[in-house]
């Protein structure tokens, strides 16, 4: 069965609603499906009401009706784990072996000051807004500057984040740290997670970089704040080769198996990449109700392995998608995690589906929202949800006459379909431009700063940028 489109011209939604808006697309996809004839309410920063158009209208009969034809209203995507003050790097990582944190990422962010950081970060939400992201998880920056600059970046861009704060008490993996690290690191993490307690769009959660960076005391104090709290722990697990190897040499167990026997594997945890699981390992997830943060292209980007993800969601594993800072478009990200399953497992097992495409909507949206600690609030078009949402042209000839939107969604929607991106009930992208402030100003600014940061920040890579290899291939 086809979806029925309108045609006719869109309303400018840049200038902002006197009250509530009754928006009346041509479907809005809520949790039980895609629904034609669907309207939605939206009051403040949520969502009033959702349900038939027609029922809608009859009872808010004041509200003028915003048709919307051609479009799709449906939840903004959840990046479930990112680095927001490595965009100045980005293109450093291309082609580089894995493991590469000590070579590009900590001298790059070592080399931010304040002003960096924060446009840094605010370069890295504009792009997850334009691609579709309305919430961000933030795993914590390196930067020797103060979460708040982050924080604001966050905030003045108009995103929603979920703002990790490092609570590394091992500066070296080889050695161990100390009782006066582990206190100082746990009464930062307390003041930070009441910092931004009720803050409307910076959701506290706290970080730590591997298992290996932190003492077994604050691994599981850390898991015992951010339970107490409702927030999050997120921590780089089972990611590389070398450190699954690093923990079974100093401990005699794998990385989630030590995170399970120092108190610090439950719900509270965000396991980022899980790329290298035993099924002993899923196992220990499963029952433990951790979340993992599903990360296909930064896997094919770093030479990782590629996450089990369909055999974790068939275990009943929390799962949420991320780009780990890689690109940010969502629903380029959605089809790599679809395609990156089936070359992985599904060519091997003649999986024709490997999920199907409404299941990496769902991993995109209300999944990432569980995982990062947002359920409550975000990744559903429901009444009392947060209003994070996009307007989605399937009006245009890749979607136009299609018989499954969900999956026509995953491989062939992008970017460019986005018209609008609304988070906590405010317009922040209209057509791909920032609402309510000057990107390309800022976009010049940042450039500047982001040349003087890799020039400073003694970057190792072990291959010459595709343009140096060619420019030394034609020499020879």
């Amino acid at each position: 069965m086809r979806h029925r489109t309108t045609t006719g011209p869109l309303p400018d939604l840049r200038h902002p609603a006197d009250g509530p808006r009754l928006l009346v697309p041509d479907l809005v996809m809520t949790p039980d499906g895609l629904r034609e004839g669907y309207a939605a309410v939206v009051d403040g920063a949520a969502f009033r009401a959702v349900g038939p158009a027609a029922v809608l209208e009859r009872e808010h009969p004041l509200l003028p009706p915003v048709r919307l034809p051609g479009h799709l209203l449906m939840p903004g995507f959840v990046d479930a784990h990112h680095h927001l003050t490595q965009s100045f790097g980005s293109a450093l990582a291309f082609g580089e072996p894995s493991e590469i944190f000590r070579r590009v990422w900590v001298p790059l962010e070592g080399a931010l000051d304040e002003e960096s950081a924060y446009a840094a970060a605010k370069l890295s939400a504009l792009e997850a807004l334009r691609g579709g992201f309305t919430t961000v998880a933030e795993a914590g920056t390196r930067a020797p500057v103060d979460a708040g600059a982050v924080a604001a970046a966050t905030e003045d861009a108009g995103i929603r984040c979920v703002l990790g704060l490092v609570c590394n008490d091992v500066p070296d993996p080889a050695g161990a740290g100390g009782t006066d690290e582990a206190a100082a690191v746990l009464a930062a993490a307390e003041k930070h997670l009441a910092r931004y307690q009720g803050a409307e769009l910076v959701h506290p959660s706290l970080a730590l970089s591997v298992p290996e960076a932190a003492t077994a005391r604050t691994l599981r104090d850390t898991a015992r704040l951010a339970a107490e709290a409702g927030t999050v722990v997120q921590i780089h697990v089972n990611e590389h080769l070398a450190a699954v190897e690093r923990s079974l040499v100093r401990h005699g167990l794998r990385p989630l198996e030590y995170l399970r026997e120092v108190g610090a594997l439950g719900p509270q945890l965000l396991a980022a990449h899980a790329t290298l699981v035993t099924p002993a390992e899923l196992t220990l997830l499963a029952d433990a109700g951790a979340a993992v943060s599903y990360n296909p292209v930064a896997s094919a980007w770093k030479g990782n392995a590629v996450a089990p993800a369909a055999t974790m969601a068939e275990r009943g594993i929390r799962l949420g998608l991320g780009t780990d800072g890689t690109r940010g478009d969502a629903f380029r990200l959605a089809d790599a995690a679809e395609f990156a399953q089936r070359l992985a497992y599904g060519l091997a097992t003649g999986d024709s589906s490997c999920g199907a495409g409404w299941s990496w909507l769902e991993r995109g949206g209300p999944g990432g929202a569980d995982a990062v600690g947002l359920a409550a609030s975000t990744g559903r078009i429901a009444a009392g949800a947060a209003a994070d949402f996009l307007l989605v042209d399937v009006g245009g000839p890749e979607l136009r006459t299609s018989r499954d939107l969900p999956w026509e969604l995953v491989r062939r929607g992008n970017r460019d379909q986005i018209t609008a991106v609304f988070v906590a009930g405010r317009l922040r992208m209209w057509r791909g431009r920032a609402v309510g402030w000057d990107d390309l100003a800022f976009l010049d600014r940042a450039a500047e700063l982001a040349d003087a940061v890799v020039a400073r920040a003694g970057v190792t890579r072990a291959h010459p940028t595709s343009t140096a290899a060619r420019a030394a291939s034609a020499l020879r």
